[in-house]
């Protein structure tokens, strides 16, 4: 049994606030993407490393909106020194809470390193993506009101837990969830009341009550991290993450018997976990969109759920394509034919496989916007156009209402 022990407070700083509200202040930091923001409160190299994360937690405890009026004033008091010791506590905080791992510069120096310049990096344990994906999905899902997101209805129904006020003759194998009422108006309507108060019960009597069937999704999350999506002065690959994050904590919370897998894409693509959603940055400059679909594909057909889906974010055309040989052909300007030949040939394998492609583009450029339209044409799906403040609203309203609806 776990025991909670309160001891009296000693006015340490460090413990003055939540963590919570550290990890929330801190998101933007620890969802770096490279991108390298001017406005951004944040100053570093694009790098999780230990000096990295004191700066910024230094930056919030300066700007006064992390600590209370009291607490403020205390800290404003300190020497450097006592700031710098101030960090260190938080951070050991961080660590004996399991918000982040880091190594001890000590291993680091043991292994070779001089210490001298450099320091030892750290990483988002899966309890503070779990916190990052929660507060993602709060602040995307808030302005839109209370959300009644829960299983997948469907048209069909089964004997089962939740009833919904109807009942069936019972079958072998059904769950022997019997409706009395239904069973006994059977008995009463076939011979009545016997004279010894004794109800002849046969096997055609008994009536089971009627629960929804609810059916399962298997979801893959195709994120382009290709050069793209940091340039032209915009960063839309963090806004991205954090709603790749929110999907994965709402279907894990909320559609708790489906799954969700994410597959980044660049010059070519892989299946990487969830977990390390946070570290990921944006990799090599082309969008290879098929190789994307492939791996997706291979993930999907492994998977036994009722229902398959691929939402693909993107701004880029796409633009290479994996040879039989391994090699990549890459094509700069985009919207090459014999790319957008092989890419749309694997569409069309994910149409017989009967997996819905929903695309969500970050650009408008005339010709990327008739490419979607005529991917999302073949595969019945839907295709959004929005911007990184809007993705995160379109994409998890799409997928909620998809649940709400039936399934035929």
């Amino acid at each position: 049994m776990k025991l909670t022990r309160y001891t009296r407070f000693t006015g340490d700083l460090s413990t003055s606030f939540a963590l919570d509200d550290l990890m929330q202040a801190l998101s933007d930091f620890l969802l770096d993407s490279g991108f390298q923001d001017p406005f951004s409160p944040f100053s570093n190299d694009g790098e999780q490393t230990m000096d990295n994360l004191r700066d910024a937690i230094r930056q919030q405890l300066d700007s006064g909106e992390l600590l209370d009026e009291d607490s403020q004033d205390k800290y404003d008091e300190l020497p450097d020194e006592g700031k710098e010791e101030l960090v260190d506590k938080i951070i050991q905080r961080m660590k004996d809470e399991a918000y982040l791992t880091a190594e001890d510069p000590s291993d680091a120096q043991g292994q070779g390193e001089t210490g001298e310049g450099e320091s030892a990096t750290f990483e988002v344990t899966s309890k503070g993506m779990d916190f990052l994906g929660y507060n993602a999905l709060r602040d995307l899902l808030g302005p839109l009101g209370k959300s009644s997101a829960g299983r997948h209805s469907t048209l069909f129904e089964a004997a089962g837990v939740e009833t919904n006020g109807s009942s069936k003759p019972y079958e072998f194998g059904d769950s022997l969830n019997l409706d009395i009422t239904t069973t006994l108006n059977s008995v009463f309507a076939r011979e009545g009341m016997s004279a010894d108060g004794k109800l002849n019960l046969e096997y055609s009597d008994l009536h089971v009550q009627q629960s929804d069937f609810y059916s399962s999704c298997a979801t893959v999350v195709l994120l382009d991290c290709s050069h793209s999506m940091i340039l032209y002065g915009e960063d839309r690959f963090t806004p991205a993450k954090r709603v790749a994050m929110a999907l994965s904590h709402l279907i894990r919370t909320q559609y708790p018997g489906d799954s969700i897998d994410l597959v980044l894409f660049h010059d070519s693509a892989e299946h990487i976990p969830i977990s390390e959603l946070p570290r990921v940055k944006v990799g090599p400059h082309y969008t290879n969109t098929r190789e994307g679909l492939r791996v997706a594909q291979r993930i999907l057909k492994r998977s036994a759920k009722d229902m398959k889906q691929i939402v693909m974010i993107t701004d880029g055309k796409p633009s290479a394509l994996t040879l039989d040989d391994g090699r990549i052909y890459k094509n700069a300007f985009g919207l090459d034919p014999i790319v957008i030949a092989e890419t749309l040939e694997e569409v069309s394998r994910c149409k017989r496989a009967n997996i819905m492609i929903n695309t969500f583009m970050l650009t408008d450029d005339f010709p990327l916007v008739q490419f979607v339209r005529q991917v999302s044409a073949m595969c019945r799906g839907k295709a959004y156009f929005t911007t990184p403040q809007t993705l995160g609203n379109y994409l998890l309203m799409d997928f909620m209402s998809r649940r709400s609806k039936h399934v035929n």
